[in-house]
């Protein structure tokens, strides 16, 4: 999910993390079976699974250069969002959360902010919370996120076809990601006070095919189209504006992605941090949410996250306990479960998350799923027993199922935590965000950073794994029309 891409790679169930993170180039092979002949290759390898030129996400979002000649929208956030004033200005923050449509959204996040405060007042009544330095506990200001000084500013495109398991009929996924950022004169320059870019991202998630399913000629676009439109970018030579102006054009992969395409958006914001200090270590909490897009209502409502499992609730009701566990262990959805292909019905699950960060792979109540498994720190009554998993290993072998990534108890309880979304941003994300994204308001182009080093390092490996999932899921024997 949510804030940006889920780079489900192993599964984090046979390698140790801190081991994957410094031999990547190990994973990769064990992922895709071998390497680019270069490294150099990195940037080719991006195209086709990522748009992150930063003058090219300039050029789509504001549209500067006048004689592009499209008569269509860009890529801003205002178009996106149902009820917009249709001008050319970007959308800022207060315009945006006054929306009808963004009503429901804005009435979720207050409500998950107030949950959180008397959650922290319960269990850690000695400190402090609120927005601000002096307070041991210093939470986002929601008073900027709905203010005209700041706005959602496109951060990067993320092309999820291999997501298609989701979803045939639309070919998978493209992620708008907009990350919050300050506007107006004491935000802009070399010597502003305060960072420009505010640790939440917005994602808007569209159908790869949308309703637009024809090409200029008449020819219906299929699956493996729209793949190799996509793949095709890693060879063009052109960057900045005019790679953004190709990517729009006839036979580019922007060319039908439009706002009536748009199946949700997806939020990701840090909530809270509290510094090093003798109380504690150093802890960042972030807020997950998605929202729908309701066509017919016209606004976007909160609804459950993939396969965020919602352990309180589900162990809490001894019935609802039993139905999941019956679903999961049976053979078909195990296989899925080990594949990272599964998707959870939403009756178990829950439509908020807190996803602290650091969390180590030690168990942990920080864990999304801590407790639901027989073991040491397992509640009185566990939703999987030892032997339930073990059955569950061996009927999946008896039945032909093909286990890549599960092969214990302990595998399973690890799988469980990993395919959450807020178990997937404690081990894969980067500062609490899988896409941080391109800045390109930067005061200076050498200034523009999209992550840690160590994710940069990684990311044409993670390109490439991708761009072959989505070439072997659109390949014509499997392309979806």
């Amino acid at each position: 999910m949510l804030p940006g891409p889920k780079w489900r790679l192993l599964g984090g169930v046979n390698l140790d993390m801190s081991r994957a993170l410094r031999f990547p180039v190990i994973i990769a092979v064990l992922l895709c079976g071998a390497l680019p002949a270069r490294a150099a290759q990195g940037a080719a390898l991006e195209r086709g699974a990522a748009i992150t030129d930063p003058y090219a996400l300039r050029e789509l979002e504001l549209g500067e250069q006048p004689a592009n000649g499209f008569d269509r929208v860009g890529f801003g956030l205002r178009p996106f969002i149902p009820a917009a004033r249709a001008v050319a200005a970007p959308i800022l923050n207060d315009e945006l959360f006054a929306l009808p449509s963004m009503a429901p959204v804005r009435q979720a996040i207050d409500a998950e902010f107030g949950r959180y405060v008397a959650r922290h007042r319960a269990d850690l009544p000695n400190e402090t919370i609120g927005v601000g330095a002096s307070f041991g506990w210093q939470m986002f200001d929601r008073e900027l996120l709905y203010s005209a000084r700041s706005r959602f500013v496109l951060a990067g495109i993320v092309n999820r076809m291999d997501r298609a398991y989701v979803s045939p009929g639309a070919c998978g996924e493209v992620r708008l990601i907009y990350r919050l950022t300050r506007v107006g004169d004491a935000a802009v320059g070399e010597n502003a006070e305060l960072p420009l870019r505010l640790p939440m991202t917005l994602n808007v998630v569209l159908r790869a095919k949308g309703e637009k399913a024809s090409g200029r000629n008449g020819i219906a676009i299929t699956c493996q189209d729209i793949a190799r439109r996509w793949l095709a970018t890693a060879e063009w030579p052109q960057t900045g504006a005019d790679f953004a102006i190709r990517l729009m054009s006839a036979g580019g992969p922007l060319e039908f992605v439009e706002p009536v395409d748009v199946d949700r958006i997806e939020t990701n914001l840090q909530i809270a941090h509290a510094p090093k200090s003798a109380a504690r270590d150093f802890r960042t909490d972030y807020l997950l949410k998605v929202f729908r897009y309701n066509a017919q209502a016209r606004a976007f409502e909160e609804a459950p996250l993939e396969n965020q499992i919602d352990r309180e609730r589900i162990l809490a009701d001894a019935k609802l306990r039993r139905d999941f566990a019956a679903w999961l262990l049976e053979p078909k959805h195990f296989g899925e479960l080990d594949r990272g292909t599964i998707l959870i019905p939403d009756r178990f699950l829950a439509t908020g998350a807190i996803a602290p960060t650091p969390v180590g792979f030690d168990s942990s109540n920080l864990q999304p799923e801590f407790g639901l498994v027989q073991g040491e720190y397992a509640t009185a009554n566990p939703v999987f027993r030892e032997n339930d998993v073990v059955g569950a290993l061996k009927k999946a072998s008896e039945d032909g199922v093909k286990l890549q990534n599960i092969r214990s108890v302990a595998g399973f309880e690890r799988r469980l935590n990993d395919i959450t979304c807020s178990g997937c941003h404690q081990t894969r994300g980067i500062g609490g965000f899988h896409f941080p994204g391109v800045d390109w308001m930067a005061a200076k182009a050498a200034s523009i950073s999209q992550a840690s080093t160590g994710w940069r390092q990684s990311r044409p490996i993670q390109a490439w794994c991708r761009r072959r999932r989505i070439s072997s899921a659109t390949r014509p024997a499997a392309a979806t029309s």
